[in-house]
């Protein structure tokens, strides 16, 4: 991936000296605060990857929160000033949602995936940074928010898109299955601007081959629907102190690795963070490795074997949608129930050594093959859209998904304007299902 930000060749020929190797140093930073996580990646490493000392840098940044401060604010201003110019364009020719949808996704994803490492540096890192320096950066992100409002709201008036769904989480749930594919998105094997044409049709249209009734009571009767607090009494065992104790470091451990990152997260954080003394980690874990073998396996083993047993279940659910869709609202009741566990897991796996994550891919791929099974036994029958591959329909819907963790709060699903989980997960099937598109309804001829 090139590590080049939004500057033309006969740009960078009008650079000072100064300027040029300032660019290279943040270009440095962003490819490491991708990879490694901003606490981790120090001015040392940003040096070496610059191929420069490390003193060198003052001369051209004060510190290392200046070098994240610009990077976040290339990251996103790029892709913001990309996109409302590609709105701006649309509109002024008069083109429809449709089409105008469709830049704006092409242009997240060139953002994202190819023009360089500072957008998905900063969707990397955001989260994990300390609220002070975020609020620096909320007013673009905030700005960058009210531009897909806009363009998603004049569509609703329009009557492009349904009714039946609020802007808001709509466009949270655009952003995160786009924002997914810095996890898996390889250039080298996918062309973007294919796939950026299927996402948006996949988005707007739905994956099923034909609109279907609506599908927010989709467990078979007998099926034992998945059942939030059920879950949660998993971890909640009734072993002996010892148990009780280890499970506890274990939760705290993964909300120290989901804020801080891995390489930043020491015993003395988990310790202060389980409010134990850090040399009684010992009695119950060796090492940190141990204990983050342990959070990324809890973060996924248990979704994949509730998710398994629906997406086997093919005498339990009666066709290939009820079973897709008590399938999705089963992986979001192990996501919101092991919060910590399944968070922690999406945000840290991309910064992690490969020899931790290659631990971790056999039980990733086995995830991923439970679906793309399902998947394609419903693209055999009719029912799902041939045309868009099932390894991009699967990662689109399960980064629909997974992002939800970054952004939704069930606690809040009572006041005005908010979704219970519930709600949340029947607008997600019905997303998912049927895409955002107008569809007509018995209420919406």
């Amino acid at each position: 991936m090139s590590l080049k930000p939004r500057v033309s060749e006969s740009s960078k020929a009008v650079l000072s000296k100064s300027e040029q190797t300032r660019l290279v140093i943040l270009s440095a930073a962003a490819s490491l605060f991708r990879d490694q996580g901003y606490t981790a990646s120090t001015l040392r490493k940003i040096a070496n990857t610059a191929g420069m000392e490390a003193g060198s840098i003052y001369y051209h940044f004060s510190s290392k929160d200046e070098i994240l401060d610009e990077v976040l604010d290339l990251g996103l201003r790029h892709v913001f000033d990309a996109v409302k110019e590609a709105c701006v364009e649309g509109e002024a020719r008069g083109a429809e949602f449709r089409e105008i949808f469709g830049t704006m996704v092409h242009t997240h994803l060139i953002y994202l995936l190819e023009a360089s490492d500072f957008t998905s540096s900063n969707i990397r890192n955001f989260s994990m940074l300390p609220s002070a320096m975020r609020e620096r950066h909320r007013p673009l992100r905030q700005a960058y928010s009210d531009l897909w409002d806009e363009a998603l709201d004049k569509a609703l008036k329009a009557g492009d898109i349904r009714s039946d769904i609020k802007v808001i989480p709509l466009r949270q749930f655009v952003i995160g299955a786009l924002n997914w594919t810095v996890e898996w998105f390889d250039t080298s094997r996918y062309s973007i601007q294919l796939f950026s044409e299927k996402a948006a049709e996949l988005i707007l249209d739905g994956m099923l081959s034909d609109p279907g009734e609506p599908v927010a009571a989709v467990d078979a009767p007998g099926s034992g629907k998945v059942d939030l607090a059920d879950i949660r009494k998993i971890d909640a065992p009734e072993g002996s102190k010892a148990v009780q104790t280890r499970l506890h470091i274990l939760s705290s451990a993964a909300r120290v690795m989901r804020k801080r990152g891995y390489s930043a997260s020491t015993l003395r954080h988990i310790a202060d963070a389980a409010n134990i003394e850090a040399g009684s980690i010992y009695y119950h874990f060796d090492s940190k490795d141990e204990i983050l073998d342990e959070v990324l396996d809890r973060g996924l083993r248990d979704l994949f074997e509730g998710v398994a047993k629906v997406l086997n279940g093919d005498a339990i659910y009666p066709d290939h949608r009820s079973r897709i869709a008590a399938a999705i609202r089963t992986h979001m009741m192990y996501l919101f129930a092991r919060s910590e566990f399944s968070s922690a897991n999406i945000r840290i796996y991309g910064q992690l050594p490969e020899e931790v994550r290659s631990r971790h891919r056999p039980i990733r791929h086995d995830y991923s093959r439970i679906w793309d099974k399902s998947l394609n036994k419903a693209r055999e029958a009719g029912e799902i859209r041939p045309d868009i591959g099932v390894t991009p329909l699967r990662q689109i819907m399960l980064g629909a998904l997974n992002w939800t963790v970054e952004w939704f709060d069930p606690e809040k699903g009572d006041n005005e304007g908010f979704y219970t989980l519930d709600e949340m997960i029947a607008m997600l099937q019905t997303l998912l299902l049927d895409g955002i598109g107008h569809h007509k309804t018995s209420n919406n001829p």
